[in-house]
């Protein structure tokens, strides 16, 4: 598709207009009378909503999923979460590699883009190695589902939610097909099984962690220091991210419940923000500082270049890194032994004052025209804007307005604060020269 886009168009414009092609196609395809089982009760604007919903694997929605749409709509709706988890650049280059089309050093960049590799050198090899490895975890995800849900089930509807669930899951999407138990339930009904718990869960981590990051696994084993940075930062800031949330829930927010289900409720109540939308416990009796938590995780997001959205595990390393060598007085700031660059870390101030500014901003603006709390608006604005999917139960009842914020933020999560940002404004023109320097007083 954006393989034969004219040169003219850089590779972040390529990026965002391919996956606003493929909502629309989305939404055209949701629209159709065959995909829901009411199509009088779908709207273009619900249709609109599902699809960028699905291909920026966020997960919030307007209809149930299981008893709004049929099978061909849930289909498409799972197509679209494999095309926007994957990225379309990632399949455009992959089909083109099969087909044995020659690939030009424009298609090489906008996938480096797309994926964040760190050079343009072997970006064919790793689309085949993002997509081989994609479908061979959500295939063993789908297998250690079904225990769970075929006999519960039976063979049939057990494999096809197995392989639903894991998809959702690994693209962190947060789709689910409970509804047929309880209306927008997600995995409720499971908080205390094991298997789901631990599929889910790993299903998340291993979509969320970055291709890049699974790259040097499988290259470098266990010989940790020879692991890129960026794959050292992406794991130890993971590994905190799930530990400490996960102790704060497990002792203050669901003491009452039984030691089993504490347990499975806390790890994946710190693991789905990030950015999932799956949820096995009621969100709205959380409490304000455990729904605050959860904002956090929402915003701090994934990792770069993989299925997850979110600020990204590195932008919040690199501020806590420059942070840190402030306080220090140090004139470089350093993760695992290593400088990073100016440019890194004005990256990373940018993208979290657009995040900040963006979904406050936004909940400010719900909050005046829905008249809701504005806590509820946060909550929601953050699960869209990291492409979370996270809800706590107002996304449905939402006006038209409300409605294409959230779709915006949605996009904006899943293309990219700086991609949008880099294919809307033209690049300043370089000049030799440079404006006089002058202090101004911080903090």
């Amino acid at each position: 598709m954006g393989l034969y886009i004219k040169r003219r168009l850089s590779s972040f414009k390529i990026i965002c207009l391919g996956f606003a092609l493929v909502i629309f196609i989305g939404a055209l395809l949701l629209n159709l009378p065959v995909s829901a089982h009411n199509p009088d009760d779908v709207s273009f604007s619900d249709a609109l909503f599902t699809s960028t919903s699905a291909v920026c694997v966020t997960g919030l929605v307007v209809h149930d999923t299981a008893t709004t749409w049929t099978l061909f709509g849930q289909i498409v709706i799972l197509c679209l979460i494999q095309i926007g988890g994957l990225g379309v650049m990632t399949l455009a280059l992959g089909i083109s590699t099969a087909a044995g089309r020659k690939i030009g050093l424009m298609q090489r960049s906008t996938m480096q883009e797309a994926v964040a590799a760190h050079e343009l050198r072997g970006v064919v090899r790793l689309s085949s190695f993002i997509i081989k490895s994609t479908f061979f975890i959500e295939l063993t995800g789908a297998a250690l589902l079904s225990c769970a849900f075929i006999p519960r089930l039976g063979l049939g509807e057990g494999i096809w939610y197995s392989v639903f669930h894991s998809i959702s899951a690994f693209c962190n999407a947060g789709f689910d097909l409970m509804g047929v138990n309880s209306p927008y339930s997600s995995l409720t009904a499971f908080a205390d099984d094991p298997i789901i718990n631990i599929a889910i869960m790993a299903l998340i981590i291993t979509g969320g962690i970055g291709f890049m990051t699974w790259l040097d696994i499988k290259e470098k084993k266990l010989h940790l220091r020879r692991y890129h940075m960026q794959s050292k930062t992406v794991l130890s800031v993971t590994a905190v991210l799930i530990i400490l949330p996960a102790l704060y829930f497990f002792f203050f927010e669901f003491a009452d419940m039984p030691a089993k289900e504490r347990l499975w409720s806390s790890l994946f109540q710190s693991v789905t923000p990030r950015t999932a939308g799956f949820n096995t416990v009621d969100l709205t009796a959380i409490s304000g500082a455990g729904l605050a938590i959860c904002i956090f995780l929402m915003l701090t997001g994934g990792s770069s270049g993989s299925t997850a959205g979110g600020m990204k595990t590195g932008t919040l390393a690199v501020l806590l890194a420059s942070a840190v060598s402030v306080f220090k007085r140090r004139e470089d700031a350093c993760l695992f032994g290593r400088r990073i660059s100016s440019d890194t870390i004005k990256s990373a101030a940018a993208i979290a004052i657009m995040y900040l500014l963006l979904f406050s901003g936004s909940a400010i603006c719900m909050s005046i025209i829905e008249q809701l709390p504005l806590s509820a608006c946060l909550f929601e604005c953050s699960s869209a804007i990291a492409t979370v999917g996270l809800s706590l139960g107002i996304t449905p009842e939402l006006g038209g307005i409300s409605r294409i914020i959230l779709i915006f933020l949605m996009y904006f999560g899943r293309v990219g604060g700086l991609t949008l940002i880099y294919a809307t404004l033209p690049a300043d023109r370089f000049y030799a020269s440079r404006l006089p320097l002058e202090k101004i007083s911080v903090g």
